[in-house]
Formats: C-alpha cells, structure tokens, sequence
C-alpha cells in the first residue's frame, strides 16, 4: 500500500511537470494577446498579435530591397547623432543582431577556465575575438549569459583559457539558459 501511494505522488509529479509549463505558456500568451487587444481596441482576441506579426513581417521584407535598406541607413544615421536615443537603439539592434541577424554573435560556444587550481569552468560565446586595438592581442571577449534570466556578463580573457566546443550556438544557450537542466540534445 505504501508503494502506490508513493506512485501516485511520483505520477503527480510527473504531471505537474508537464502540465504547469504547458499552462504558464498558453495563460502568458493569453494574457498578452488580451493587453494587446484593449491597447488597440479590438473586438477579437489574438487580433493585435497578427496585426503586430505582419506588420513586422512587412517592415522586414521591405528592409531587403534596396530602396529601402538605403532608407534604413539613412534612418540609423539620423539616430546615430541625438546622445541618449543613439545608446538605447544602438544596443537593442545589436542584441537583436547577435540572435536574429546576418551577423549572428552566439554562434561560437567556448569552455572558459575561470580557476585552474579547482578546475572551475564556464561556458559562454566568443563575441570580439580581435583586441588589438585595444593593445590586448592575447585576449577575446566571452559574453555569459545567466541562467534563467535575460541578462549576462562579459569579460576579456586571456586566448589560452578559453576551448571553443563541439556543439551549435543555440543548444549552448538553451544549455546555459536552463541552468544545464535541458542537456546539449537539438529538440
């Protein structure tokens, strides 16, 4: 009798687990599409978010032609000239860039000793891999995410402390993201 009961907590659990992820999810997309829908006024839920999808979709095909993308640098140069707005665009188009973009950033995952004598590592991503500029020929920039957050630290390191690994950028991240929960599987 002991051993069903303490089945039954385990199949608990074990739906838990599955359920409340599933649940969070659906109830947060919810949640947004109805802010979205009373910020624009709308009659059906969800309506906002396909406004919002292809509109995005739309500026993104227009980007790529030229006449366009020409609009664009004039745009990004315009901004690039008033002090605060040029900080707070610039660093949201790269970090948007590093992800999504032609110029992907995290795409070289790298094991970096932060202590040899206790053979402490962490993983991270390459982002400056040239600092000669700077005088520091020996060293790269790693970027680290945290996990379970949306921020991250970087820190020049020396070349010889840092190993790049086998595995592709996004399975890195989703590993550091989780807290090594999620493993390097490609799902």
């Amino acid at each position: 009798m002991n051993g069903f009961f303490r089945r039954i907590i385990r199949y608990f659990f074990s739906g838990t687990i599955f359920i409340v992820p599933l649940i969070a999810t659906a109830y947060f997309i919810y949640v947004s599409f109805l802010w979205l829908d009373s910020r624009l006024n709308l009659p059906y839920p969800g309506l906002g978010f396909v406004i919002i999808l292809t509109a995005i979709t739309i500026f993104g095909y227009f980007s790529s032609i030229f006449a366009f993308r020409r609009l664009g640098e004039w745009f990004d140069h315009l901004v690039s000239r008033i002090p605060l707005v040029k900080l707070v665009y610039s660093s949201i188009k790269d970090l948007l860039a590093a992800f999504v973009g032609d110029k992907k950033k995290f795409d070289r995952p790298v094991l970096v000793t932060i202590n040899k004598e206790n053979q402490l590592h962490r993983i991270g991503f390459i982002t400056q891999s040239d600092l000669s500029e700077l005088g520091l020929k020996d060293m790269v920039v790693v970027y680290f995410p945290q996990s379970y957050a949306v921020a991250g630290d970087h820190f020049v390191v020396p070349k010889e402390n840092v190993k790049p690994l086998n595995i592709s950028g996004p399975v890195a991240m989703k590993f550091i993201i989780s807290g090594g929960v999620s493993g390097f599987s490609e799902d």
